[in-house]
C-alpha cells in the first residue's frame, strides 16, 4: 500500500495528543429518529436480588423473603424493599418490568448477552455491546464522545474483564471512552480526567496552528470516502481537545456541593452525576458500573460484582444483609440515593424525557437460600430491571413473577435480546439496521421491543 504526501503530512499532523480520541468518534449519520437522545446504562454486575428491591413477596415464607420488609411506593399496589425508600417515593417517574428472563447462569456469558443483547453467551460470539451499535447508529452531533464508559468493570480480584465487545465486526472506532477505576474514580479527591489535555508543552496558539493546517489540507478525489469520513472525527477530535466543553463536561468541580451530596459521595453517585453531564453535553450513551465503593474495612476493592450475593462470600464479614463489601446494608442506600438524585436532576434539568435510565443486572437471585442461609445463587429465569425517561410510561409495572419470585407468571418473558430491542427502539434505531466486516452480514439486533412500556 502507498501513500500520497499529502496524506502522509496529515497522518503526521494527526499522531499527536488527544487526537487519538478521533478512533473513537467515527461513526455513519444512520438512523431513525426516536424519542430518546441519550442512554445511561447502569450495570449491577452480579446479580441483583429480585426479593431484596424491586419485586419482594411479603407473603412468602421467610426463607424466601428474606429479611427485608416490603414498603408501599408512590404508584398504589406497588411495593419495593424497604431498603429503597427514595426509589418508592419516585415510582411516578419510572417503570418496572418484573418479567426480565434467560437460561444462562454463568456470570460471563450472561453479562456478555445483558451488553450485546445478544442470544449467544460466548465470547466467540464477538456482538457489540449495546453501546458501540448506538455510537455506529446515531452518533453524537457535537465535540463530545457517542459512547462513555464509566468505572471499569472486573470479573475478579484485580483482574480487568476481559469480556469481548465485538470490535472485530463493528470497528475500534466504536469503543467506549472508558474513564476511572475503583481506587481512580469522581469521588476521589484528586481525581481528573485527562484524556483531553492538549500535547504537554504546547501553547494555545501552537495548537490552534495545528489545526488550521488540518483545514487547509483538502481532501483530494482519490481519497476514500472512510477516509474522508475519518479526517470529519480526527477535526471533531481536534475540537474537542482544543476547546474547554468536553474537559468541562468530565469535570465535577464545578457542580455545587450540595449537589454532589444529593448523589452521594462514593464512586456508585459521583459517577451518576458525571453521567448526567455527558448526556447533557452531547454524549450518546454512558455505561456505569454500579459499584459503590470500598466498605468500611475495605483498603483494596475484592470484586466489583458486589451484587454477587452468596454465601460462600461473606468469610470475616455478616451477611448478604450487612455491611461489608457483599451487604446490602452498605449498597442498596447507595443506589437508592444515586439514582433517586438521577431522576430528580433530569427531570429539574427538563432531561428526563430525552433520557433513558436503565439499571440492570445480567440476572437475579435464588428464590431459596443456600448453604447456612446467607446468601442467594445465580437465578437468570426470573429477575427485575428499572427503566425511567425517554418516552418510558411513568408508574408502569409490567410482567410479574410468582409467589416466590422464581419464574414469570404473567407478561410476557423479556429476554436480554428483547431488552435490547427496547433500548433501540427508544433510541430510534432500526433494529434491521446492517453493519459487519464488509458492512452488510450482520444486523443490529433480532429482538422484539417491549412498545407496550411506552408513552
Amino acid at each position: 500500500m502507498s501513500f500520497s504526501r499529502r496524506q502522509l503530512i496529515r497522518a503526521g499532523a494527526l499522531g499527536w495528543g488527544g487526537l487519538s480520541l478521533s478512533s473513537l468518534l467515527g461513526a455513519e449519520e444512520h438512523g431513525a429518529v426516536g424519542s430518546a437522545k441519550s442512554v445511561i446504562l447502569l450495570i449491577l454486575n452480579g446479580g441483583l436480588g429480585q426479593h431484596e428491591t424491586f419485586d419482594p413477596k411479603p407473603l412468602a415464607p421467610r426463607e424466601i423473603r428474606g429479611q427485608y420488609a416490603a414498603i408501599q411506593t408512590r404508584t398504589p399496589g406497588v411495593l419495593v424493599s424497604e431498603m429503597l425508600p427514595e426509589l418508592a417515593q419516585r415510582s411516578d417517574k419510572f417503570c418496572l418490568i418484573r418479567s426480565m428472563s434467560h437460561i444462562n447462569p454463568v456470570h460471563v456469558a450472561a453479562t456478555h448477552m445483558m451488553l450485546s443483547g445478544q442470544p449467544n453467551g460466548t465470547l466467540a460470539d464477538d456482538s457489540p455491546y449495546i453501546g458501540s451499535l448506538v455510537a455506529r447508529f446515531k452518533p453524537t452531533e457535537v465535540a463530545m464522545p457517542s459512547y462513555v464508559w464509566l468505572l471499569n468493570m472486573r470479573t475478579g480480584t484485580n483482574k480487568e474483564a476481559k469480556y469481548g465487545s465485538g470490535l472485530r465486526s463493528i470497528g475500534q472506532q466504536y469503543a467506549p471512552l472508558r474513564i476511572g477505576d475503583e481506587l481512580d474514580n469522581p469521588s476521589s479527591p484528586n481525581f481528573r480526567v485527562s484524556h483531553f489535555d492538549p500535547p504537554q508543552g504546547a501553547t494555545p496558539q501552537q495548537l490552534q496552528q495545528r489545526i488550521e493546517l488540518l483545514k487547509q489540507l483538502d481532501v483530494r478525489p482519490d481519497v476514500s470516502l472512510a477516509q474522508n469520513q475519518y479526517d470529519k472525527y480526527q477535526q471533531r477530535a481536534a475540537e474537542m481537545v482544543s476547546r474547554p466543553e468536553a474537559r468541562r463536561a468530565f469535570s465535577l468541580e464545578n457542580e455545587p456541593p450540595e449537589v454532589r451530596d444529593r448523589y452521594g459521595r462514593n464512586p456508585l453517585g459521583q459517577n451518576l452525576l458525571l453521567s448526567r453531564r455527558l448526556v447533557e453535553a452531547g454524549v450518546r450513551l454512558v455505561t456505569v458500573t454500579g459499584w459503590p465503593g470500598l466498605a468500611p474495612g475495605e483498603t483494596e476493592p475484592q470484586i466489583l460484582q458486589v451484587w454477587d450475593m452468596h454465601d460462600q462470600h461473606f468469610f470475616g464479614h455478616d451477611n448478604m444483609y450487612g455491611n461489608g463489601p457483599y451487604g446490602m446494608r452498605w449498597s442498596l442506600p447507595r443506589l437508592d440515593q444515586g439514582v433517586s438524585a438521577l431522576l430528580d436532576d433530569l427531570q429539574d434539568r427538563g432531561l428526563l424525557d430525552e433520557t433513558l435510565v436503565v439499571a440492570v443486572s445480567e440476572f437475579g437471585r435464588t428464590p431459596k437460600f443456600e448453604g447456612k442461609g446467607r446468601g442467594r445463587g445465580h437465578w437468570p429465569h426470573v429477575y427485575s430491571t428499572l427503566l425511567a425517561g425517554g418516552g418510558v410510561k411513568p408508574g408502569l409495572v409490567y410482567g410479574a413473577s410468582d409467589k416466590v419470585a422464581g419464574y414469570v407468571a404473567s407478561g410476557r418473558p423479556v429476554s436480554q435480546t428483547d431488552f435490547a430491542a427496547t433500548i433501540f427502539h427508544a433510541l430510534g434505531i432500526p433494529r434491521d439496521a446492517q453493519y459487519g466486516a464488509e458492512g452488510f452480514s450482520l444486523r443490529v439486533n433480532n429482538g422484539t421491543p417491549l412498545a407496550d412500556i411506552f408513552v
